[in-house]
This record gives structure tokens, sequence and C-alpha cells, in this order.
């Protein structure tokens, strides 16, 4: 039979969703659909039910065509594929693609998920903008010296990895003045204080963008040779604040949509909001905040940055940050790098020779790896991400979203997996933007939700079957207010409580709604079951669908519905719990024949007339003879590995089981078969419900005596001579006995003859 239909299970979502509309039903889950026949609902049954697993829909009677489950759906509107480039051959910027497609909608279905895949392909030639953030405390004179003097060779270091290379520069004292403007000083104090500073070092500052970002090389050594070095009076920098409006002053710092690396080197801490004892200061102000002179002009009056939005900062604006270091401070900026996706860490020496080679590496190992992350998502609305990387890995979860070891040319792709839990609200749409972090390409997803069903906007106003008084939606009434009943047929004002009760009672004597149900406006409306599943129905109350008849536990076998208290069985079956099956396939013997000629086929089983049969079919004898014969050399190969069937045991259709003592019941048969090596094993086979044989075998025994009998009674020989000796026995019986009475005989003869 089929199994229990998804209806009948108590976890049915649709059901209990109470849905009174084909739009609520929809939002219960995705499997839920809606039956649009006028006459699928019974009396005293409320629309609710109409709501359903499409499957047990059509189980209780409601045609496919009638049921209303709208799918969700995808459709791509830009999916461009990545130009090939010829050797040698410069690419403009907006030619470049590494990610796609571009641009999608999704229609979702409430809990039913939409995927889509989403390929990244390195490209070659990638443009690269680099600006350098330096640190010009006094502590970083060798790695300002160094800049120098290697700003050339990591110029040319670029432009060998791409053709397309511009690069830019920022000084940064990044002294806290925040610490400054709360310390206790004098205004004579003071003045003496940025009068030593001045004569000592260069005028402090924050910070300043000295050199927007160029192509002109000349340029760039020649500003950075005009620098010296100043001094930072509290060890904890600012540096958050710089990075901050690198990150905001697209414009002053003259980003392009390029891979865009920001170095920050220094061999100090960092602040980060509200980091030092502030007097008072206001919080950070996003916004660009650099002068015409490119000098940051909010220092010491707004707060530092906070990690997080910083973080939101650079990822927005797709700055890839490096951290080149010294020794002393690797531990705290690795801890950083942690926090911040798409950044790294480079270990400069102690005279910060080593500088190019840091940058180099920190680009390469950002370059190599892609992650994906996606704007900020609507209510009710999640994302999954699973990566399908090199080698043929795959990753879910939090490391669904990237992949590693990318080289130029490699491509590898990821399954969006975007599902929707609520409505976004009738007709509205929302965008939902995907993107690798440090790019600027970026994958454009508009969501839609179904909301409603389509038959919705199909409704029958003052329909006919509402009684004019009410909207025909969806094969159910939506009745105007002061009207109620199934079709909309009751005007509660017009009828008094007598003339109601009695359209409620199946006769002038029975019950109201048999005593179960409410009367409301005329018509019996029945109670619910604490199952969804069960229902009570019937004009009067008076019919249910779980007083039926069980069967293995089922309510009609599993293979009917119960219907006003009556199984209505499905084909096949029949039966008071629809319990019995019509179909004799399970009980055609090998033969072909039914029940092997020897029973009759009950209920899709055999019922054997013929006491010696038995099995499924009746064609299994236990007592007659050869079966023993049969079996013994697959209990061969299978208990010792020997006999003629050894090399094709796999073909035995039952197992055996090694015992010492073998059983011994009415149900088992002993056999006794002797082997090549001239032992005996003797095994017993018991045959039930299936034509497999449940095969007992117990140890080998070496013969110490004449053969006599090799199976008992199911040898022809071993009858032939028990029947011998019996008739031998009997014959020489016969033959004594005749003996003795005609000893007798000559002695009667003899006295007759005297007698005469």
């Amino acid at each position: 039979g089929r199994n229990l239909p998804f209806h009948l299970s108590a976890t049915n979502e649709c059901l209990k969703a109470n849905a009174t509309s084909c739009g609520e039903c929809i939002q219960a889950g995705k499997n839920c659909g809606w039956c649009m026949k006028i006459d699928f609902v019974q009396y005293g049954v409320p629309n609710s039910v109409r709501c359903d697993d499409r499957e047990s829909l059509v189980y209780r009677g409601c045609p496919k065509r009638y049921i209303e489950s709208p799918k969700g759906s995808q459709r791509i509107f830009v999916n461009k594929i990545p130009f090939r480039r010829l050797s040698g051959e410069k690419m403009k910027l907006e030619d470049i693609i590494q990610i796609r497609p571009q641009k999608l909608s999704l229609k979702l279905r409430s809990g039913e998920p939409q995927i889509f895949p989403l390929n990244f392909k390195r490209a070659e030639d990638y443009p690269i903008d680099l600006y350098y953030l330096l640190d010009l405390s006094a502590s970083m004179k060798d790695n300002l010296e160094n800049v120098k003097r290697l700003g050339t060779d990591l110029v040319n270091e670029m432009r060998n990895i791409v053709s397309d290379f511009r690069i830019g520069k920022n000084f940064c004292l990044v002294s806290d003045f925040h610490s400054l403007s709360s310390c206790s000083l004098t205004p004579f104090k003071m003045v003496l204080l940025w009068f030593t500073l001045w004569f000592l070092c260069t005028n402090p500052f924050s910070f300043r963008n000295v050199l927007p970002l160029t192509s002109d090389i000349g340029r760039f050594k020649a500003v950075v040779n005009e620098q010296t070095v100043s001094e930072s009076r509290d060890p904890a920098e600012g540096a958050f604040d710089a990075i901050m409006q690198i990150a905001v002053c697209e414009n002053e710092i003259a980003w392009r949509n390029a891979t865009r690396l920001l170095v920050f080197s220094t061999d100090s801490g960092f602040n980060f909001a509200e980091g030092g004892d502030i007097g008072s200061v206001l919080p950070i102000d996003a916004g660009c905040q650099l002068n015409p002179q490119g000098f940051y002009t909010k220092s010491g009056y707004d707060d530092h940055p906070s990690i997080p939005h910083l973080v939101q900062k650079l990822t927005t604006n797709n700055i890839q940050l490096i951290f080149a270091v010294t020794k002393q401070s690797q531990a705290v900026y690795k801890a950083l790098r942690d926090l911040i996706p798409k950044s790294e860490v480079g270990v400069l020496s102690s005279n910060s020779s080593n500088v190019i080679k840091s940058v180099l590496d920190a680009y390469h190992a950002l370059s190599s790896e892609v992650i994906l992350e996606n704007s900020k998502l609507p209510e009710g609305v999640t994302i999954d991400y699973t990566a399908h990387c090199k080698n043929n890995t795959v990753y879910k979860g939090e490391d669904g979203r990237k992949c590693s070891s990318i080289q130029i040319g490699d491509e590898v792709s990821f399954n969006i997996r975007i599902t929707a839990n609520t409505c976004l609200g009738k007709g509205k749409k929302a965008t939902v933007e995907i993107k690798p972090i440090g790019f600027s390409e970026r994958v454009k997803v508009t969501l839609r939700v179904i909301c409603e069903c389509g038959c919705q906007e199909l409704a029958v106003v003052n329909s006919p079957e509402c009684y004019g008084n009410g909207a025909l939606e969806c094969g159910a009434c939506r009745c105007r207010e002061g009207h109620v009943g199934q079709h909309c047929e009751c005007d509660i004002s017009d009828l008094d409580s007598e003339e109601l009760n009695a359209s409620c009672r199946r006769d002038r004597t029975a019950p109201i709604c048999s005593n179960i149900g409410d009367c409301i406006c005329g018509e019996c409306v029945c109670p619910k079951r604490e199952s969804p599943n069960e229902i009570i129905s019937g004009r009067y109350c008076e019919c249910d669908n779980f007083s039926c008849e069980r069967s293995n536990g089922l309510i009609c076998g599993g293979n009917g519905v119960c219907t006003c208290g009556w199984c209505q069985c499905r084909d096949n079956f029949t039966g008071s719990a629809c319990e019995c099956s019509l179909d004799q396939s399970t009980c055609i013997s090998r033969n072909g024949q039914i029940c092997n000629g020897r029973g009759i086929c009950q209920c899709g089983r055999c019922k054997c007339m013929d006491h010696i049969y038995v099995g499924p079919t009746c064609d299994v004898c236990p007592t007659c003879l050869g079966l023993c014969d049969v079996y013994k050399d697959c209990v061969q190969c299978k208990a010792f590995g020997k006999g003629p069937k050894k090399n094709t045991c796999d073909q035995c259709e039952f197992e055996v089981t090694l015992v010492e003592q073998l059983p011994e019941s009415e149900s088992t048969v002993p056999c006794k078969a002797r082997d090549e090596e001239d032992c005996w094993f003797m095994y017993t086979y018991s045959l039930f419900d299936q034509n497999v044989p449940v095969v007992h075998v117990g140890e080998k025994i070496k013969p110490t005596g004449p053969i006599i009998v090799t199976e008992p009674f199911q040898s022809l020989e071993a009858c032939c001579g028990i029947s011998l000796l019996l008739n031998s026995i009997l014959f020489s019986y016969l033959f004594v006995s005749s003996l003795q009475k005609n000893s007798y005989c000559p002695s009667e003869n003899m006295k007759v003859r005297d007698e005469s």
C-alpha cells in the first residue's frame, strides 16, 4: 500500500495555519496549496481546510487543476562574460569583468529558497591604486629614508605585476591630540611646548594628504624627499583617523574602481573610539574632513573611529589594508587583521629595508583570496553561501563566503541561497547587492516575495455563488460585513433565534448541531479538534474523519479515507478498515500459478489448503524429498567454504548460522550430508513466511562406523533397504510359524490312520 498521506501527519504546517485566504495559505509553508474547487468544503467545515499539502489535497479529492500553489522563479538580466585579453593588450578599466552574473531578479515563495550560481574569475592585469600612509614619528626615521630611497623600486616592482599602477602619499604625525587637550597645562607651558616642538621637529599635525594618487613617479619621489620626521608626544597613535579619511575621501584621494591598497607603516599602536582620557570630544563625523590643503580638520574635536565603524567604511569603499609594522608591533596588528576583512600584516626589519618585500607579500596574499559580502537584508530574508573552490573543495556556512589560493585566470564559483520567510508587502520589492570585498564589481539582486495567489486578482465581486453578498475568491466566498455563512447567505439582522435553531436540527427532536457544534445564523459551525488532521463535519456536525476502524494502527489501514465514520477504500483494497488488499501479484508462485494451485489468495496472502505445503505462495514442502539435497551445496560453501559451489557461493540466496547445538522444533527439518573428506555435517532448515530458509549448521563429524543412511528418510535406497528388512523378518516369521503348524499335522494324520 501507499505511505501515510502528508495531511494525516501531526506536523502539517498548512492545516495548523488556519488560513482564511489563499494568500495566507501560501505563506504558511512552501508545500502548501489552496483548493479553489467551490464544493470542496463540506457543511460545517471552515474554509481553512482548503489549505493543505498539495499531495494531500489531491488525496482528499481536489483535482490538480484546482490547486493554487505558486512557485518561485529567477531571471537573469545581465550576464557579461569576462573578455579574453590578448597578449600585451591594455584593457579599459570598465571592460574588466571578474564576477557574473551582474544583475538578476528572484521571485520568492515563502520558505522556498532560490539558488543561483555566482562565478568569480581573477582577471589579468587588474589596475592597482596604492596609497602609502607613513607615520612621521621620530622613531620611523629609517622607514622614511627607505621610502625615499626605495620608492622608485616599489613602483617598478608593482608595474611588473600590472601595467596600470598609481601611487599616492599621506604623511601623518598621528599625535594623540585628545590626550593633549585633556592635559593640565598652563597657557605658558602650552606655548613653550609648541615652541619646543616647532624648533626640534616639523610642525606637528594629525595627518595630511600630501599627494593624491598619481602615475607620475617623479612627482611622488620629489614629494617624499621633501618630508622630515616629527615627534609624537603620546605613544598611543591616532592612525584610525587617517585611515578613515583615506577611505571616505574618494575624490580627494583620487581613488579609481581598481584594486585599492592602503599601506600603513608604523612602529606604534593606535587608539579607537575614545581610547584615551578625553575631556570633551564629539562622536566621529564619518564624512570627508580634509581641507583644500589636505589637512585633517577635526583632530582634537572628534573621537577616534571604532573598529566596527572603520571596518564598515573600508569594506564599503573597497579598501584593502596592509599594515607594514615593526616586529614589536606585529602582535597587536595581527589581532587587528583578524577583525578587518581583506587586510594583511607585513613585518618590517629593524631598519625597514624590506619594505618592498613586505608590501608585495601582503599584496599577493590579499589578491589570491576572494571574500563575498552582501548588503543589508530585508527583514525575514536570509542568505547562505556555498563555495566551490580549487581542487574540488567545498565550503559551507561562514567559510562558504571565500576561496583562497586563486591565481590569475583561475575561476571559482559560489552557490547563493536566498530564502524569504515573510512577505515584504504587496507589490513591494527589495534589492540586495553581493560583491567581493576589495573590488567595485557587484551583483545586483532584486527580490520580490509572492504574497498573494493569482486567483485573488480574479475575484468575482457580488458573485451569485455568494448570494450577491460577497466576492467569490479562489473558490471561497469572502462576505461583506453583516453577512455570514459559506455562501454569505445569512443576514445576521434578519433571523430570530428560533428560526436559526430549527435549521440546525436534523429533525424536531434532534439536538442542535448533534450537541457538538454551535448554531450560528442557522448554520452549524463544528468545533475544531486539537489535532488539525481531525475534522468534524456535516450539516449537523454528525460526521468526522477519525472514528473509522483502524488496521495496523492507522485509520482505514492507511489505504482509504474516513468519511462520516466509514472507510472509503482505495482501489485494490477492501474490508471495514481497508485492511484487505485485492492485489494477487504477491500470491503468484514461481510456476506462475496463484498460490501454486494449492491454496487461495486472501488479502494479498496465500492460505494454503494442502497442509503439507507452506510458504508465502504454498510452494514449499518441508517433508517432501529433495530439499536437503537442494540446500546441501550452498550450506557446505557458506559454512565451510568448500564443495561444488565454493566459487559461486555468492549466488546462494540464504545465509547460514553455525551453532554448537542444532535447534529442535516442529518447524525445523533435520538434514545430514557427507563431504569430500568423508566427514558428515548436520544442519536444519526452517521455512516461515518467506521462500528463503533459515539454516543452522552444526560441527563436522568424522565417521566411526559403516554408513547406513545418508539422510534420514531422504534416500530412496534407505527406504528400499528398510522395506527389504521388514519383508525378510515377516517371511521368516511366517516360515517358522508354518513349520510349527505342519509339525502337528503328521501326528494328527497318523492318529486318524491308527483309528481307522
